[in-house]
């Protein structure tokens, strides 16, 4: 046989290995675990079947309650994001508009720090006592809106989402700023001969055009939203109580705690709603639309 031939399948065989060695015999082993009693005071590993499950989706589990969390922060921050981006973007690329590159720089400057960075000092700036923004409202007399901003449960989560939109939707604007220029002149100029306005061709060139792009961005946005972290562990470590947490710090709590069987059925939940999502996302997509 050909070794020209032979080669190729030697970096696939081995592409594969590494993968599987890597990520995917983990995680069917991390699912394994999630159907035993596994923890860390005790060498025995008993099977217990659908037992963390049902402790999960129970009617009274704190779980379910990061499970919503989850939820609303990935659906609020996916459509406040895009639409900041979105919105941020088409500005941006208007004629009239000075000094677009330092804009964009000022916008997209967020996104180069850490989500740990950013939480931490949001955490400061926060402070209902020591914090910039409450000082600040208070030196130009509107004490009024000085409020707890991390420890009022009605506060405390739109908080973090829009903390969250302002480290995120520098990166959506540059995705769709990429997306806007590579939209041929020819169509606005056709759409000028006609007499359309700004807002009839954004609805009917620029938002068709950028279907691609936008579901693009949808799907970073709901993937990074289910998996988060970073931000809210450092900003407000789920608190006050559970009102904040969300199913990855729950798996964090689990494994501190020695829990090693719920920590793995949490990240199970997430691994299986991030497929049923994408799937639903891609799904919803046609032909045309993933070709492009």
């Amino acid at each position: 046989m050909d070794r020209n031939k032979i080669y190729p399948w030697y970096f696939t065989g081995g592409a594969v290995f590494i993968y599987s060695l890597l990520c995917f015999i983990p995680g069917v082993l991390g699912i394994l675990y999630s159907f035993t009693d596994w923890n860390n005071f005790s060498r025995e590993i008993n099977f217990v079947g659908l037992k963390n499950y049902i402790s999960v989706f129970s009617g009274h589990s704190e779980y379910m309650s990061f499970i919503g969390n989850t939820l609303l922060f990935t659906i609020a921050t996916t459509i406040l994001k895009t639409v900041a981006g979105f919105c941020i973007a088409l500005l941006l690329t208007q004629k009239f508009i000075k000094f677009k590159n330092f804009h964009r720089m000022v916008i997209f400057s967020p996104q180069v720090m850490s989500y740990l960075v950013v939480g931490l000092v949001f955490r400061s700036m926060l402070h209902p006592t020591t914090g910039f923004v409450n000082n600040f409202l208070k030196s130009i007399g509107l004490e009024r809106l000085a409020l707890n901003w991390l420890t009022d449960l009605k506060l405390v989560f739109p908080s973090v989402i829009t903390v969250d939109v302002w480290k995120g939707m520098g990166y959506i604007m540059v995705v769709i700023i990429a997306g806007l220029v590579s939209i041929s002149s020819a169509y606005y100029e056709a759409a000028d001969i006609d007499g359309a306005s700004f807002w009839q061709k954004t609805k009917s060139i620029t938002i068709p055009l950028l279907k691609p792009v936008i579901i693009n961005v949808i799907i970073l946005n709901v993937t990074y939203g289910l998996r988060v972290f970073d931000m809210i562990y450092s900003l407000t470590n789920g608190g006050p109580g559970n009102a904040t947490g969300v199913i990855n710090t729950a798996v964090y709590k689990e494994f501190s705690k020695g829990n090693l069987a719920m920590g793995t059925t949490l990240s199970s939940i997430l691994f299986f709603f991030i497929l049923a999502l994408l799937y639903f996302i891609l799904r919803s997509m046609d032909h045309k639309e993933m070709e492009t």
